[in-house]
């Protein structure tokens, strides 16, 4: 299918919050990569998120070259293309931008997405994160606001991160302190900044105790009670029951996490999942398994000629797309949306 248009796209959601499911968000930095996570959402029957950090960008642009907005673009392009052939929904999505770089990459895709619909197009991304996590609360919901206001003129859904998640993620560092954990003060100050829609959708990272990176479940303390709190207060700003869920969350940094965790999170709100560590880590470890199995033919040792087959990186390459496909099908099956497609 094409990737997801605006209207699509928020029907995913949508379906996502009343089935009580959340879709994985695949970060991904090549087209081997890309095609792993399309695969492994048809695979799983689900309709799915791929998103670029700011460093995958960077590296999709060239390593030499290092310009996020033009490794956007061309991973949008060549996505674009090549979703058609899968029979689910696409979203595509930037993930984390820090303040000093918004200039150098959120703000020139917006303007490109406006370009494009202006045209008669689709944009070239159905979201973009702005992460404010860095900066006093006031100030991430000033600039949230702002660019609340371009994402809706071009038909964008806009991300934004109220909370800290701690440890480092393309050099986007937290601290693991007390601002792991986002309070019902903070949810009803986003709801006061940007409305509950009628300003342009968005999706709400609130933070529960996340920490980007490698850890073991139990080494970090996960709190998913605090988005069941945030949206009690944030329902009760604006007058509805108790039982609604005004934010559409956000769960980043959950590498490691419990099942039981992962539940909760989606029951209290969560429609989007991160996902990088872990698909990372398929996609690599068959790697080395492959060239440390098969190192006589991947390598010409003692003078031999080795196996074209076996350095060929279309060989290995497809070994790790399906490992990492593999694991992406398990995070459909953890978050409910394996078999969801409709």
């Amino acid at each position: 299918m094409p990737i997801a248009t605006p209207e699509v796209y928020a029907d995913m959601l949508d379906r996502a919050k009343a089935g009580s499911f959340a879709y994985p968000a695949i970060n991904v930095s090549s087209s081997q990569t890309l095609n792993a996570a399309l695969k492994g959402f048809a695979d799983a029957g689900s309709d799915g998120i791929i998103q670029v950090s700011t460093g995958g960008a960077d590296y999709l642009s060239g390593p030499s070259i290092k310009n996020m907005v033009s490794g956007s673009l061309a991973f949008a392009a060549y996505a674009h293309e090549v979703a058609k052939n899968y029979p689910v929904n696409i979203a595509l999505h930037t993930d984390h931008c820090p303040k000093d770089k918004l200039d150098t990459f959120v703000r020139p895709l917006l303007a490109a997405s406006t370009e494009r619909v202006k045209a008669g197009g689709t944009p070239w991304f159905q979201s973009h994160m702005w992460d404010g996590s860095a900066v006093p609360l006031e100030e991430n919901l000033q600039i949230a606001q702002e660019l609340l206001a371009l994402a809706k003129a071009a038909d964008v859904i806009l991300e934004i991160e109220v909370g800290v998640v701690g440890g480092e993620e393309d050099g986007v560092e937290g601290a693991i302190d007390e601002k792991l954990y986002s309070t019902p003060e903070d949810a009803i100050a986003t709801i006061k900044a940007l409305g509950a829609g009628e300003n342009g959708r968005y999706l709400t990272a609130l933070t529960f105790g996340n920490v980007h990176g490698v850890y073991k479940p139990g080494n970090v303390k996960l709190r998913p009670e605090i988005l069941l709190q945030a949206q009690q207060a944030a329902a009760k700003e604006l007058g509805l029951t108790g039982d609604a869920r005004p934010f559409d969350l956000v769960f980043h940094g959950g590498s490691g996490s419990l099942p039981e965790e992962i539940s909760a999170a989606v029951d209290n709100g969560v429609v989007k999942m991160n996902v990088d560590t872990d698909t990372q880590y398929a996609f690599t470890r068959r790697i080395a398994d492959w060239m440390i199995s098969g190192y006589a033919g991947v390598l010409k040792v003692d003078g031999e000629v080795g196996n074209k087959k076996q350095y060929d990186p279309r060989a290995w390459g497809k070994a790790a797309e399906e490992a990492m496909a593999v694991r992406i099908v398990e995070a459909c099956t953890a978050l409910r949306s394996a078999g969801t497609h409709s």
